[in-house]
């Protein structure tokens, strides 16, 4: 018998308090640098007990590595991991079930574990298959990431084999097509926003196949793909190809089917995005702005594509840009604020942070990052919860640092035991 076998499930939480909504869930995680991770501190931020699996032959999860990093003496981190690993566990293990030790572990750790993440791709080279992954715990919620779909789902396997990285799913989704100015190559969003996107959309298919789970006893298999996450929320754009073969069309900065809506510059060179969509929202903002709505009538001037490109309706942007570039833009921001009209200051970090706003709101917390030693601030918690409030108990941890801890209390491992795995490239 395998020692898998014999091992009796520990029910969490074993080493994490007892907090948040999702408190008694156990996730396990083999997920690099966003979208898998991001999922899974979703999820532990409100309760969930994570155990994040790193390679240690590779030095562990590349985002403990992205560029710029944060140095404090001899040590440094990136900002990405200091914010996103927080509340996790780091076991180091080389996740290589050809390996019979690698294999013991890493089945011992999914027979205690309520979901297992991944966005490794390259599973069935090492071994797993959800098949065998079932068996092992049939009540087990699995949930692949990646950029095309899983074989399990249907698809083509040339498109299912392909690298997938956030801008490729922005690209094939049809998203990035609409990106940027019409006389200019198409752009596409920064900072991994697709990532963070398809994050909570595995939280919500995981929590579905959970209370599934919990209900029937039977667990099942999730399929998250990053480009499929763009397509979702690409808005009328395939119903209106569907039915009337309708392609929208770059537009920069500026709205074409309405007005006022678009991005302004300001008198000291920052911008203001100002949006009014319908005939109460444009009176209203031309009211507030002193601008003559006898002159601009909301039909000639704002409410459609050909009142937008009319000369009154260029004179009427002209008016706009003309306000703006006669204020600051916290100055334009208020008045629109005080006439109740719909504007945001295109702001830097540095000017969200500072804005009072957001710290009455509770949005920043401090915790210790584990690899620095140092009380660092990262934003807080989204959604806000009256009565289960999300919780950062312990700040990113160090590569390895709770792998004897869960070895010895979760699998029962001796200290020989794991005096036996050092120095084979299992678990360091």
């Amino acid at each position: 018998m395998n020692r898998w076998e014999k091992i009796e499930y520990k029910p969490a939480p074993l080493f994490t308090p007892v907090f948040g909504p999702l408190s008694g869930i156990r996730v396990l995680l083999n997920g690099t640098v966003v979208a898998a991770p991001f999922s899974a501190t979703m999820m532990s931020d409100f309760g969930a007990e994570v155990i994040a699996l790193e390679r240690p032959k590779v030095g562990g999860d590349p985002a403990r590595h992205q560029k710029p990093q944060i140095v404090e003496g001899d040590k440094s981190i990136s900002g990405a991991w200091m914010q996103n690993a927080r509340n996790k566990l780091s076991f180091a293990l080389e996740t290589n079930l050809n390996v019979p030790e690698s294999k013991e572990i890493f089945l011992s750790l999914i027979k205690n574990s309520d979901v297992w993440i991944e966005n490794m791709v390259w599973i069935d080279k090492l071994g797993i298959t959800d098949e065998l992954l079932l068996e092992v715990n049939p009540k087990l919620v699995i949930c692949h990431i990646s950029g095309y779909g899983t074989p399990a789902f249907g698809g083509e396997p040339k498109h299912l084999n392909r690298p997938g990285y956030d801008p490729l799913g922005q690209s094939e989704s049809g998203w990035a097509l609409l990106q940027g100015w019409p006389d200019m190559e198409p752009y596409y969003a920064q900072q991994y926003v697709g990532d963070y996107l398809n994050g909570l959309f595995a939280v919500n298919g995981i929590l579905m196949a959970y209370m599934n789970s919990q209900k029937t006893g039977k667990g099942q298999v999730i399929d998250v793909s990053l480009t499929e996450g763009w397509m979702r929320v690409m808005d009328d754009n395939f119903t209106l190809w569907t039915q009337k073969q309708i392609l929208k069309q770059r537009q920069g900065i500026k709205q074409k089917n309405y007005q006022p809506g678009g991005v302004f510059a300001t008198k000291d060179g920052k911008y203001v995005n100002l949006g009014a969509y319908g005939k109460t929202a444009y009176e209203k903002t031309l009211k507030g702005f002193g601008i003559d709505l006898e002159k601009f009538p909301y039909e000639k001037a704002g409410g459609s594509a050909e009142a937008v490109a009319s000369p009154l309706g260029q004179e009427l942007d002209a008016t706009f840009a003309k306000f703006f570039m006669e204020h600051d833009a916290e100055e334009a921001v208020n008045i629109c604020i005080n006439n109740k009209v719909g504007a945001a200051f295109v702001r830097s970090a540095e000017d969200t942070y500072n804005l009072p706003h957001w710290h009455m709101r509770g949005d920043w917390v401090k915790y210790t990052d584990q690899t620095l030693n140092k009380e660092v601030e990262a934003f807080g918690f989204v959604p806000k919860m009256s009565e289960t409030p999300g919780q950062v108990w312990r700040g990113a941890p160090y590569l390895g640092q709770d792998t004897e801890k869960i070895l010895k209390e979760l699998l029962d491992y001796s200290d020989s035991d794991i005096k036996a795995l050092k120095g084979k490239g299992i678990i360091d």
